[in-house]
């Protein structure tokens, strides 16, 4: 399934490093917002027993798919897996072995956008939705960051970050 995607010419004008990115920026936002949720306490007698403990297992597990959304990333950015593997405490060769799933799905997103779902009837995007989608993910981060004064009053905390795709040069006309 090697069709195109409504969003090719947004996602075009961005780096695969910009896209990886984004992702990571989205997931790092589910993190926030997840954290946000254990920090009120009003509605403490209202959760049921164990209820704090399933919010912090589905933090830890947001954080996992932001910690590999950052190996993407890092590997998109031209990091080594030795130099990704000493943040994790391990060898270059567990950290890769660790995340190679990871950055194989990522590399087919780009020649396959999208999957069938397991009736085999809808086509779901391969890529996660920031980067299929890289505008509306950059509009939302930005407005995100700035409504928690992340960068401060930065209209652009998160875009102003990303390095772009080059413009295609525009080639003067054949002389005939």
């Amino acid at each position: 399934m090697t069709e195109t995607t409504p969003y090719d010419a947004d996602r075009a004008r961005f780096t695969r490093e910009a896209l990886a990115r984004l992702v990571l920026c989205d997931e790092a936002v589910d993190v926030a917002d997840s954290a946000g949720g254990l920090v009120a306490t009003g509605n403490d007698p209202d959760c049921g027993p164990g209820g704090r403990v399933s919010q912090a297992l589905q933090l830890v597990e947001l954080a996992e798919r932001a910690l590999a959304s950052a190996v993407v990333y890092e590997r998109e950015r031209g990091s080594s897996w030795a130099e990704i593997a000493q943040y994790l405490g391990t060898g270059a060769a567990e950290a890769e072995a660790r995340f190679a799933a990871h950055l194989t799905e990522w590399d087919t997103a780009f020649t396959v956008p999208y999957r069938l779902d397991e009736t085999g009837r809808k086509r779901l995007p391969r890529l996660p939705p920031a980067a299929y989608d890289p505008e509306d993910a950059r509009t939302f981060l930005d407005r995100w960051a700035l409504l928690r004064r992340i960068g401060i009053d930065d209209r652009q905390a998160v875009s102003r970050g990303l390095r772009m795709a080059a413009p295609e040069e525009d080639t003067p006309p054949a002389m005939s």
